[in-house]
C-alpha cells in the first residue's frame, strides 16, 4: 500500500485529524488527542508505517511476516512498524489500521467516543 492510499483510508476514520511532526519528519493521525498511525522512515529513511497493536497480536505479526518489526521509536509491546516494501497485502494494511484505530478510540473518554461515533468496523 503506497503513502497515499494510507493516508486517505486514515482521513476516511471518523474523528481523524492529520499533522506533520517536523523533528520526526512523519505524517501522524490521531483519533482525539491520540495518535493511532504515523508515517515516517527507519533510521535508514525507509518509509515505514507504525500503528498501535494488540501486543499477542504484534509478537504474531512480528514472527509471521519480516516486514513487521517492533515500532520504531515506539513503545515496543504497543506498538508495530511496517515497511511499505513488503509484501503484506492491502487488506491486512487496512485491517491493522482499523484495529488500531479501535484501540486508542476505546481508550478515549466516553463523552468523546460518542461525539466520533461507534467504533470502526474491521
Amino acid at each position: 500500500m503506497d503513502r497515499k492510499s494510507i493516508e486517505a483510508y486514515c482521513l476516511k476514520l471518523a474523528g481523524t485529524t492529520q499533522d506533520y511532526q517536523k523533528d520526526w519528519e512523519a505524517d501522524r493521525f490521531f483519533i482525539g488527542t491520540k495518535m493511532y498511525a504515523m508515517i515516517g522512515g527507519d533510521s535508514n529513511g525507509k518509509p515505514i508505517l507504525t500503528l498501535k497493536c494488540d501486543p499477542i497480536l504484534s509478537e504474531e505479526l512480528r514472527e509471521d511476516n519480516e516486514a513487521v518489526i517492533p515500532g520504531y521509536y515506539m513503545n515496543k509491546k504497543h506498538w508495530n512498524s511496517i515497511y511499505f516494501e513488503s509484501n503484506i497485502s492491502n487488506e491486512l494494511i487496512e485491517k491493522l489500521i482499523a484495529h488500531s484505530y479501535n484501540l486508542v478510540l476505546k481508550n478515549l473518554p466516553k463523552k468523546a467516543q460518542k461525539e466520533i461515533g461507534l467504533p470502526f468496523e474491521i
